[in-house]
């Protein structure tokens, strides 16, 4: 496994392509409301990335039919956008990725439509404090595989499970490359594998579901997973660059 050490300057890069994200996810956050279908939503977000001179790197990739990956309610990551109509009281999760001068960006969120039930609130929390917490204690020297220990050690303490099969992510040149960033621990033991490096550019994804972390993709579109349980999920992620010792976040504004 050859994980790039990114320059200051590739790092800047990076940094352009992850904003262009986080400022779509925030105009979607601010915009989309009950009543628009999945597909208007993949509309808007494609619009307003393309309007800040990003390419929308999810289109086709892969044989991905979209720009934004819409997962609703019991979705969990890879939803295509539909003629479903959000309603209130729904969770949507929202990935997207960018591309700017052959650098990628990358973030998602779960977002409530409307009011939700407290239940949904403590599910959408657990991903995105444990997504948090993952950034938080990364620093030179720990190994991958900690910190895939540590997020899962967060969303069980929680009362939850890691989506299994799906992880995090390398970043940079492409939209996926090394390494490979689980949820939960995926070797005998922690103390093993490559260890985090100044200048290393990774995505965290926190996928957390209820009862059953074996995920099932639809027999229909092919991409949308959801947790065997058929209860709801909920999803963050943010791209990281390691610099000077300890995360900083590329896809927050």
């Amino acid at each position: 496994m050859a994980i790039p050490l990114r320059k200051p300057a590739e790092i800047e890069k990076l940094r352009t392509a992850g904003q262009a994200v986080a400022k779509t996810l925030q105009y979607l956050q601010n915009n989309v409301q009950p009543g628009m279908s999945l597909l208007q939503i993949d509309t808007m977000g494609e619009k307003f990335l393309r309007e800040l001179g990003a390419r929308p790197s999810f289109k086709g990739l892969y044989g991905f039919p979209n720009a934004v990956c819409t997962s609703l309610n019991e979705v969990i990551i890879h939803g295509v956008p539909t003629n479903t109509i959000i309603q209130e009281g729904d969770i949507l999760g929202l990935d997207i990725g960018s591309e700017i001068d052959g650098w990628y960006g990358d973030a998602a969120i779960t977002m409530p439509i409307g009011k939700i039930s407290k239940e949904d609130e403590d599910l959408i929390a657990c991903s995105k404090d444990a997504l948090f917490y993952a950034i938080d204690i990364i620093k030179q020297g720990m190994r991958f595989k900690e910190l895939s220990l540590a997020l899962e050690n967060f969303i069980t303490d929680r009362g939850y499970v890691p989506l299994i099969n799906f992880c995090g992510h390398g970043i940079g040149r492409a939209a996926h490359c090394d390494p490979e960033v689980p949820n939960y621990l995926d070797a005998p033991s922690a103390k093993q594998g490559p260890k985090i490096k100044n200048g290393m550019v990774f995505c965290i994804e926190p996928m957390v579901c209820q009862k059953d972390e074996e995920p099932v993709v639809d027999s229909e579109d092919k991409w949308s997973v959801r947790s065997s349980d058929g209860l709801r999920t909920s999803h963050y992620e943010h791209q990281i660059a390691v610099v000077d010792g300890k995360a900083t976040i590329l896809t927050q504004l």
